[in-house]
């Protein structure tokens, strides 16, 4: 049975999941381990061209950014390579693409020389905005005194199309006179657990659900599979919104890392024919029953469950979708890669 996929209005281009920091909380799953395998310049141009004719601007406009609209460019880390990056702009702005900005963690930002000098050229280029990632996990990796020369200089050549994600966290930091890099497990220690939660949007899926567990103890409950049988993947599974689309020529659904809707290169002919459920079973339970017709399918193949529960439903797909993809050919698992690197 054939199920159809949203018209794509706003996403992320993903270069490559290489990046220099390993964060324990990251929903890809990146880090500096990964094979680069930057996008082709042929499959760049191939997937800009057609998202070209689906992605729509900022609610204030083509030349303004929003967080769910337009389109970003991301990884991994786009800054590890500028070339490519300014490249993919440069394709952006002939195909008219509306609202694109790029998302760093700031890693490369040691000087004011060399941050003012690549940002410039991106705008001058048509990039229209720069999103700043500020939280305490790439502040393991990441000076903060490189993130507020990104967001002082970004505000410079982009005014008000500079985000900071999370601002919140920019201000904690700020505010506790943090300087250099700062240990996970020191800053959840100085917050606690019911600051660090507050006012914050976090999602425990992809790598948090491994990485995070020891550093969270009892701090966050955990439920039995059966307790998120009720909440539906659906709504943000098939999502118009917010999507991503990788360097392999997946189409990521939402913030599900690791499961591809199918080929993005040829994205047109998959909004037009939908997804073959008996081809890409996984993507088929989820879509027809959800997360608990997918829990039944995996123990049906031998998954046991974990008998510690599970923060969310997200680290219930997760977990599920790892064991299958360590013991099945399932097409709709992609990248491969991704399952390896989760923690």
């Amino acid at each position: 049975m054939r199920k159809q996929i949203a018209e794509p209005i706003s996403g992320g281009l993903i270069l490559s999941y290489k990046c220099p920091s390993q964060c324990r909380h990251c929903m890809y799953a990146c880090s500096p381990k990964w094979r680069a395998d930057w996008i082709s310049e042929a499959d760049l141009e191939k997937i800009l061209v057609q998202l070209s004719n689906y992605i729509e601007p900022s609610p204030y406009g083509s030349q303004t950014v929003s967080l769910n609209y337009g389109l970003h460019f991301t990884g991994g880390e786009p800054f590890l390579n500028y070339e490519l990056l300014c490249q993919a702009v440069d394709i952006a702005e002939k195909l008219n693409i509306p609202s694109t900005f790029v998302e760093t963690n700031s890693y490369w930002c040691t000087s004011d020389e060399l941050t003012r000098e690549k940002l410039e050229l991106l705008k001058k280029k048509g990039l229209k905005g720069i999103m700043i990632s500020v939280n305490p996990f790439y502040l393991e990796y990441v000076p903060f005194e490189s993130t507020e020369r990104a967001i002082r200089i970004g505000q410079e050549v982009f005014g008000n199309n500079l985000m900071v994600y999370q601002l919140e966290y920019y201000r904690r930091f700020k505010e506790a006179g943090i300087k250099g890099r700062v240990a996970f497990e020191d800053y959840f220690r100085l917050e606690g657990r019911d600051t660090f939660v507050k006012n914050v949007e976090f999602f425990i899926t992809g790598r948090a659900a491994y990485a995070l567990k020891g550093t969270f103890g009892e701090s966050f409950p955990r439920y039995r599979a059966s307790h998120f049988f009720s909440q539906p993947c659906r709504p943000s599974f098939l999502r118009s919104w917010h999507n991503h689309f990788d360097n392999y020529g997946d189409y990521v659904p939402g913030y599900c890392g690791g499961i591809s809707l199918g080929d993005c290169r040829d994205l047109d002919n998959l909004l037009g024919q939908g997804i073959e459920t008996e081809e890409y079973p996984i993507l088929g339970f989820l879509i027809d029953e959800d997360i608990k017709g997918l829990f039944q399918f995996s123990k049906d193949l031998g998954y046991l469950g974990s008998e510690e529960g599970y923060f969310s439903k997200c680290h219930l797909c997760m977990d599920i979708r790892k064991y299958l993809a360590g013991g099945g050919e399932f097409k709709e698992l992609k990248p491969r890669e991704f399952y390896l690197h989760l923690g």
